[in-house]
Formats: C-alpha cells, sequence, structure tokens
C-alpha cells in the first residue's frame, strides 16, 4: 500500500521512505512476529490493533466531549492527558508514562521541560488547544519556542535520547533525532481524522510504528540505536543508496558502451 492513500499520516524530513511504510503495513519486516510485539501467541499485529482500536473508538468520543465543555482559557492539558493521550499509550504498550523530574530533562547546559519520559524516549504530552508549530507564552514547553522545535533541539543536542512521542491530543507526532539529515525530522498522525474518519488503516500503521516494542532499546551497549524503528530506518536508507548506487553504474555502462560504438 503506497504511502500518498493514507489520509492521516505524513512524513517529514524523508524520516520513514514511502517504500518502508508500505512493507511496514505489509507486515513484512524482520521484528514484526507477535512475540516481536510482545502478543499472546498467534495473535497478529493486526488483531492487537483492531482490539485497541474498539476500545480507544469510545475513549475518544468521550474525551471529545468533555473537551468541548471545558470553560473558556482551559487548555486541556490535563484532561487531554488524564482522559485521552495516557491511555492510548498505554494501549500502545508503554503503561503508565512516568512524569519526568521538576524542570524537565537536561541535554548540555540546557533545560527541556519535557512532561514525560519513557524509558529513553522524551514524551511530551500538551492540551488540544496548543499548536505544535507555534510559541503559546506563558506555557512550559511552548514559551520560548513551538514544541516541535523544542522536542527536535533536545533530540539534536542530547546523546541519550534518539526518538520522542510529541502530541497535543489531535495530532501525534513520532520526531527522530535529525542532525544528519535537514531540518526536522518526523512521522505525523492526525488522530482528529483517523478517529473522527474510522480511518482504521491508518491506525494500523500507527500501532505499527509507534507500538511501545519499536522503541524500547534491544542492545544495552547500543542503547536506543537498536530499537526495532531505527533497525528498519537504517536497512531502508541503506537499501536505497544501494539501489542508487546500481542505477548509476548502469548508466555510466550504457554511456561508456554508447560512447564507444
Amino acid at each position: 500500500m503506497a504511502a500518498e492513500s493514507y489520509v492521516g499520516v505524513r512524513v517529514q524530513g524523508g524520516l520513514l521512505p514511502a517504500e518502508l511504510l508500505s512493507r511496514i503495513a505489509a507486515g513484512t519486516l524482520a521484528g514484526q512476529a507477535s512475540a516481536d510485539y510482545h502478543l499472546a501467541a498467534g495473535e497478529t499485529v493486526r488483531e492487537a490493533a483492531n482490539r485497541a482500536w474498539a476500545y480507544l473508538t469510545g475513549v475518544w468520543a468521550a474525551y471529545r466531549q468533555a473537551a468541548g465543555k471545558l470553560p473558556e482559557g482551559d487548555r486541556g492539558t490535563t484532561l487531554t492527558r488524564e482522559r485521552w493521550l495516557l491511555i492510548l499509550l498505554r494501549e500502545l504498550g508503554y503503561g503508565r508514562v512516568p512524569a519526568t523530574p521538576a524542570g524537565g530533562l537536561t541535554a548540555g547546559d540546557k533545560q527541556f521541560p519535557v512532561s514525560h519520559l519513557w524509558e529513553q524516549v522524551p514524551v511530551q504530552l500538551l492540551g488540544h488547544t496548543l499548536d505544535l508549530d507555534r510559541r503559546t507564552p506563558g506555557v512550559a514547553g511552548a514559551a520560548t519556542s513551538s514544541p516541535q522545535s523544542m522536542i527536535q533541539e533536545l533530540l539534536n543536542r542530547s546523546d541519550d535520547h534518539l526518538w520522542a512521542i510529541l502530541s497535543n491530543g489531535l495530532t501525534l507526532r513520532l520526531l527522530r533525532d535529525s542532525t544528519s539529515l535537514v531540518g526536522s525530522a518526523y512521522v505525523e498522525f492526525d488522530l482528529e481524522a483517523i478517529f473522527d474518519g474510522e480511518l482504521f488503516a491508518d491506525f494500523l500503521l500507527l500501532y505499527s510504528i509507534c507500538h511501545e516494542s519499536r522503541l524500547e532499546v534491544r542492545d544495552p551497549e547500543k542503547g536506543p540505536a537498536s530499537c526495532w524503528l531505527e533497525t528498519w530506518r537504517t536497512e531502508s536508507v541503506e537499501s536505497g543508496s544501494r539501489a542508487l548506487n546500481q542505477l548509476r553504474d548502469g548508466v555510466v555502462d550504457a554511456i561508456t558502451t554508447l560512447g564507444t560504438g
């Protein structure tokens, strides 16, 4: 299935190539067996995602109804975290994601007011009224720079964190260190479009990519770089490079052949 067929999914910075998204959706990659997702024997990823979907559609409806009753000026942070995002992350295998200590996380000589941390994955959970790409004065994690910029800077500065999760309840982004890329690098899931539009195929892709088992450290010596998501990305990039090299070599050979008659 081509990446373009997903209404609620967008890739920024070429983080995950379309070909890789298609293979993830098809379940043809190493690391996509039931045991790799910590599922019961014989339970497929699709079945697990369907079970989570059936539960979360009700949670989403109740959350949206409650959000609509908030008084004017309420950012909705507590409601969004407690009645929606922490439940969503629980269904994705993270359990109850711990809040960070006061002040958030530190990278180098700078502090980053990140709300939660799961293992080596920073998790920034905001209210539904906050824009991920704009500053919001007076709000921790959005006051001096946009939430997107803040999390991206943390990843780029830190050697301990490679991937991060950012969400305001309506949109969820999976970010990666972009020091070797140009600009921001993330995969965005439009939660509002997915759940309001009943886009199960999009949710299945979210489940397959954002599940806890995709970001957990598999080799303590390698750290976050040993997670399945990084393994998939690295192999996809290397495969693409090999394909380009083969294409280039083929073109050179053809030109040489033509030149020699």
